[in-house]
C-alpha cells in the first residue's frame, strides 16, 4: 500500500496531535491522584460531572484520532473530487479537536456546547463523504 502525498501530509499533520492527547492524559492523571502522579494542574480538583466530562473529552480524542487517520488511508482509494476528498481530510482531524475541547470546556460553562456540535458535524461530514466515495467505487464495471 502506497499513500499519496496528501495523506502522507494529513496523518504527519494528526500525529502531531498526538502528544497533546498524551499530555492530557498525564494531566488528568495529575488531576485524579491529586498530583501524586502526572502533571500538577495547579491544584485544580473536579467534581464528578467535570471529571466525567474530562475523561469523555480525553477518550474521545484518541478514538477519534485514530478513526481520522484510518480515513486519510481510505480517502485514497475514494472516488471523489479533490474539493470533497480535501473537505473530509481535513474534517476527520478538526471533528477530535473540536469534540475534545466541546468536553473540556463543558465541564466549566455551557456555552461550550457548541464545539461538541461542531465536532460531531465535521465527523459526520469526513465520515458520509468517504463512504459515499468509496461506494462510488464498487458499481459494476468501474474500478
Amino acid at each position: 500500500m502506497t499513500l499519496t502525498k496528501e495523506a502522507k501530509l494529513m496523518c504527519g499533520i494528526t500525529l502531531l496531535v498526538v502528544p497533546t492527547i498524551m499530555y492530557g492524559g498525564w494531566a488528568l492523571l495529575g488531576v485524579l491522584m491529586h498530583a501524586r502522579v502526572g502533571e500538577n494542574v495547579n491544584g485544580l480538583h473536579l467534581d464528578e460531572t467535570q471529571w466525567a466530562l474530562w475523561r469523555a473529552g480525553h477518550a474521545h480524542a484518541g478514538v477519534w484520532i485514530l478513526l481520522s487517520l484510518v480515513l486519510q488511508i481510505l480517502l485514497d482509494s475514494a472516488r471523489l473530487s479533490v474539493r470533497f476528498t480535501w473537505v473530509a481530510r481535513i474534517s476527520a482531524p478538526a471533528s477530535a479537536v473540536a469534540l475534545s475541547a466541546g468536553f473540556f470546556g463543558l465541564a466549566f460553562s455551557a456555552a461550550y456546547s457548541a464545539l461538541l456540535y461542531l465536532g460531531i458535524g465535521l465527523m459526520l461530514v469526513a465520515l458520509l463523504t468517504a463512504a459515499i466515495g468509496l461506494l462510488r467505487g464498487t458499481r459494476v464495471g468501474v474500478s
